[in-house]
């Protein structure tokens, strides 16, 4: 008798813990924290069922594009919602990961997958590239502009 009290007072103790925790907003923080992590672990899932040969290499898709958003949506909790607006490519280059892994652990050597990872992560490079240039290119154009005047108003005359 005495250790069903004790465990029933453990209980109890408990419910009271999590219910205060829960009433204070902690598990609301951490749910919003670490939700990236219910993407993330499924991803990285895949591929330890793919290297322990229960899966076959076709689950190395989803788990690369898993694995890549996880890590976008990571940056994203951590840097602001806001940063997406940047970083979109991306998701396409999280498809690019999932084809070449896909290509490069499976049996089958398929030139058409190759040739469309390589395709989506150029296209993504691309894409990250002009959005960087649309919203910083101003910068840069303005960065390069003072140099360029510097130079030819500091340098030896004879080099323009």
């Amino acid at each position: 008798m005495p250790n069903n009290k004790y465990s029933a007072g453990i209980l109890v103790l408990l419910a009271g813990v999590v219910i205060l925790l829960g009433k204070l907003g902690v598990f609301s923080f951490l749910g919003a924290i670490f939700w990236p992590l219910l993407v993330l672990i499924p991803g990285i899932l895949l591929h330890v069922f793919y290297f322990g040969r229960l899966f076959p290499a076709a689950v190395l898709v989803p788990g690369g594009i898993l694995i890549v958003y996880a890590v976008l949506f990571i940056v994203c909790n951590i840097f602001g919602w806001n940063s997406l607006k940047y970083l979109w490519p991306l998701f396409i280059f999280g498809i690019a990961v999932g084809l070449y892994e896909y290509y490069l652990l499976s049996s089958t050597k398929e030139r058409v997958i190759l040739t469309a990872s390589i395709a989506l992560a150029a296209s993504s490079a691309v894409f990250l590239a002009l959005v960087l240039l649309w919203s910083w290119g101003i910068y840069a154009i303005a960065i390069v502009l003072i140099g360029a005047g510097s130079w030819m108003l500091f340098g030896r005359r004879n080099r323009w």
